[in-house]
Parts: C-alpha cells; structure tokens; sequence
C-alpha cells in the first residue's frame, strides 16, 4: 500500500483542488481528508456517509453538585479561569461553582485536591470522524469542534482509518488532503508516507512556506516532491522556487498554469480534471503520470479522469 500527502505549508495554493484531482485520475483510491479544522476535500466530492465515529480530545472536569461544598478550593487552584462561582436566581437556593469546558484543558488540579471528591474529568466531545462513500472513492475525513484541541490526534486518527478501509478493500493507494501549515496535525498526515507532495505558489509567501515545509519533511526524512500551481503568474520566482528545491535534494514534479476552469470546476463541485477544460487539467494529468510511475511505483494506468456523471 502506498501513502501519498499533499501538503502546502499554507493555505490557499491549491493543494486540495490538485488533491481531488489526482483522485480523479488515480486507480481504485482511498481518500483522507486530515484538514480536521477546516476540511474542504468534502466539498467537491458530495460524499455519503456511511459510517461515523466519536473523537475524544482530553479529559474536561465536570462538578458533582451533590457532594460540593461550595468551599471555592477549585476556583483558587485553576489556572485556567476555569471554574466560577454563580450566584442562584432564586433566594432560596445557595449558588453552586461551574466549570467552563472550553476553557478547562483537563489538567485534573481540582479533581485531585477537591476536599469532597466533588469533581470528576471525564472524556471530553472533541468531535467526529467520519467514513464516506463518493464518487471517486472510500473519504474518510473528520470535524473538530470549535475549541477543542488535539487536531494531530484527530488527524491521526482519520489517517489510520484510511489505513484500514484501504487493507479492507484491497485498495493499493491512500491519498491524503493534508491540512495547512508545519504544526501538529501536519507531522500526523506525512509521518511514514510513501511521497509527499508540495503544492506551491510563485509569490514570495509561497516560497518562504515552501521552506518551512521542505525543513519539516527533510527532519522526518520523507521522500518530496513540489508542484507549482499558477507558474505562469511569476517566471523568476518559479526559477528561484526549482532552484532551491533541487538544492534540498526535491523533484519539481509538475508545473500547473493559472486557469479559470479550476473556479469553474469549483462552483460545480467537481475537479478541474473532471471538467476537463482549460490548460491546469493536462497538466495535472502529466503530473500524476510522473507521480504514479516514479515516486509511487505504481501500475501505469491510462490516466483518464473519472467521469463525475
């Protein structure tokens, strides 16, 4: 089984239009979408979900109010600004303390010096994954909840039932939409892949991430290989930009042009391979024959796209 990642290092280069793409053209794939904060592969697959799990991000605490006190220790030891004290509505009853669960982050101080036992940490809802049928094949992709955090876990998490459904299936390759950035969630999509592949852009913000990027997949030595999407926009950037790849030892892998078909193909939610118009979809299917033949060690196909009907 082979594991293909589309990173960016950024937001904003077209990594997930040439994601869906590549899917289009690639045989029998299973797709992972590991943006858990903000995915966007669903968007232009329109998946069905089949299967959905829960995600626990940590441990939250929670009051018994029946054994509190109301002696105020827990108040005192956050850290947090976690725990207030609210006053009753009614004059008959006494306040009570209460804990803010976006703001706890689970440490268990209250909990273990609570003089009642009177708080608990529980699980909390971080979120869900979920396992979709579409078009172009097994998604399985995930939805953090607002607040909650450990999207590496969660991301992780996606990736590994992408493992599965793909062993399950007998699929031969797992195609990851890997989120934005160098953090957490980042090292969780790329960590063991097969190729990582890096979508970038001819601006100067595009080859500062495109740093940051390559020193993170060079730190994990990963196999890389760098797109350049709209390179017609900026010549002498994308020479500086292919220069320094090959200094880092990277294969510039393909070269997309800027096309309006790709925001055509968007607002239809498909990829632009599928539209088939414009000059970005050749390009797209010259890179994943050079993806597929030489980085991946695939079966040559004949790199027709999936018709989206």
């Amino acid at each position: 089984m082979r594991e293909l990642v589309v990173l960016s290092g950024k937001g904003g280069t077209g990594k997930t239009s040439v994601t869906a793409s590549l899917a289009a053209l690639a045989e029998a794939p299973v797709l992972a979408d590991c943006d858990v904060d903000a995915s966007n592969l669903p968007l232009v697959l329109a998946p069905r979900i089949q299967h959905h799990g829960t995600f626990s991000s940590g441990l939250r605490a929670r009051i018994q109010s029946s054994r509190c006190s109301v002696c105020g220790q827990c108040e005192e030891l956050c850290r947090f600004n976690a725990i207030s004290y609210y006053e009753s509505a009614n004059d008959d009853e006494a306040g009570a303390f209460r804990v803010d669960p976006i703001a706890c982050e689970g440490c268990g101080v209250c909990a273990h010096f609570c003089p009642e036992g009177a708080l608990e940490m529980i699980p909390s809802d971080g979120g869900e994954w979920f396992l979709s049928e579409t078009r172009l094949g097994p998604l399985v992709h995930a939805r953090l909840r607002p607040g909650q955090g450990n999207s590496g876990k969660l991301a992780a998490l996606v990736r590994e039932k992408a493992r599965e459904t793909a062993r399950a299936n007998g699929r031969e390759l797992v195609l990851i939409d890997g989120p934005p950035g160098i953090g957490c969630p980042v090292i969780a999509s790329m960590t063991g892949a097969t190729n990582v592949l890096v979508v970038t852009e001819p601006t100067v913000a595009g080859k500062y991430d495109l740093e940051r990027i390559l020193a993170l997949i060079r730190h994990f030595n990963l196999p890389v290989s760098v797109c350049i999407n709209k390179y017609d926009l900026n010549s002498a950037m994308v020479a500086q930009i292919e220069r320094y790849t090959a200094e880092l030892g990277a294969t510039t892998v393909g070269r997309i042009p800027y096309d309006p078909a790709v925001t055509a193909a968007q607002r239809r939610g498909i990829s632009v391979v599928e539209l088939n118009q414009g000059q970005a979809a050749p390009a797209i299917v010259e890179l994943w024959k050079t993806l597929s033949e030489k980085c991946l060690n695939l079966t040559p196909g004949h790199y027709q796209p999936i018709s989206a009907g």
